[in-house]
């Protein structure tokens, strides 16, 4: 039922994101945010499953790109993001790696690509907190 919620409220989200009025800002990284969780010992496989699930609940296609690395990848309409999601049992960060039709130029892009971001970061503290 949480997943259902949180997936029609990321999707009501995304469609408002999109139609506010596009301008640019810097690029939005999360770097090294602290695993918070309810177990004690959380393994890098954990940290891995609640980012997939994540990002899968906004729809972010989430794969393996490595040891203790994922990329996400989402579409909508003609804009595709792409990020780098190194993970660890204690943190993990959301990079810039690429995107299409977001006007980015080197330091500064998209403002929706900032809140996208946010909201994977915000959808990932989630599925851990449910660990």
């Amino acid at each position: 039922m949480k997943g259902k919620l949180l997936a029609v409220l990321s999707i009501a989200i995304v469609t408002l994101a999109l139609t506010g009025c596009p301008h640019q800002a810097d690029v939005y990284n999360v770097e090294n945010a602290s695993i918070v969780a309810n177990i004690a010992n959380v393994s890098a496989a954990d940290v891995r499953k609640a980012i997939i699930r994540a990002g899968g609940t906004l729809g972010w296609n989430i794969k393996d790109a490595g040891p203790d690395r994922l990329e996400g990848t989402l579409h909508l309409r003609s804009h595709v993001a792409k990020v780098d999601i190194p993970y660890s049992p204690t943190s993990y960060s959301i990079l810039y790696n690429d995107s299409t039709n977001l006007r980015y130029d080197g330091t500064k892009i998209h403002s929706n690509y900032n809140g996208w971001i946010q909201n994977l970061h915000k959808a990932i503290q989630v599925q851990l907190n449910t660990l």
